[in-house]
């Protein structure tokens, strides 16, 4: 990877405008993916999280199943705005959809009886690493992307398009693609109201 580790962290910013002209390989993108879903940390070392990634034709496939749904649910006087937000999503080149495997929290919860309540926290905590590793090293390939969660809107049907196990249960989705713009000036709230430090 070209930058460094705080750059990295520094740089990723939510793109909500992306096109399908990117300049990475099918290779490198799924080498970005593979490399985080393997090395992301969890509790236990329990590796609960379950990635999925659409590219090309099966990316638009997503979006236009998120459409379909949205149009059932969504007044059609009122559709134009989530039309063109899910639009945008579809310009881009890939998705990643994130899920939990219940089958793993649930074993976990049973192997270790006095901390069950904690494993859904902590594959949510887990999860969230994972989403963060794959958006900073996916911002590192020159791609911008974002998160959306349609989840219960559309997983019933992404699970039988896709054949993904029941067990799953879908967290998020990451839509990326070539920049199209820069998003405006991140502001940031004061360190001294959210860090404390003791020496």
């Amino acid at each position: 990877m070209a930058k460094d580790f705080y750059a990295a962290v520094a740089d990723r910013r939510t793109f909500y405008g992306i096109g399908k002209e990117v300049k990475v390989s099918d290779e490198k993108i799924e080498e970005v993916v593979s490399h985080a879903v393997k090395h992301t940390p969890s509790a236990f070392n329990s590796q609960s999280a379950r990635v999925v990634l659409l590219l090309k034709s099966e990316h638009d496939k997503l979006w236009d199943i998120t459409m379909q749904t949205l149009r059932k649910i969504v007044p059609s006087e009122k559709f134009a705005p989530t039309e063109e937000k899910i639009n945008s999503f579809k310009s881009g080149y890939g998705t990643v959809l994130f899920f939990e495997d219940n089958s793993v929290v649930e074993a976990f919860q049973n192997k270790f009886p006095l901390y069950a309540h904690n494993f859904p926290v902590w594959s949510l905590q887990s999860n969230g690493m994972l989403q963060f590793v794959i958006w900073a090293s996916l911002e590192t390939e020159g791609l911008g992307a974002s998160l959306q969660h349609y989840n219960e809107l559309i997983e019933e049907e992404v699970k039988k398009v896709w054949s993904i196990p029941s067990n799953w249960k879908i967290l998020a989705q990451m839509p990326f693609g070539a920049p199209t713009y820069q998003p405006g000036e991140k502001q940031f709230n004061p360190l001294s109201e959210r860090l404390i430090v003791h020496k």
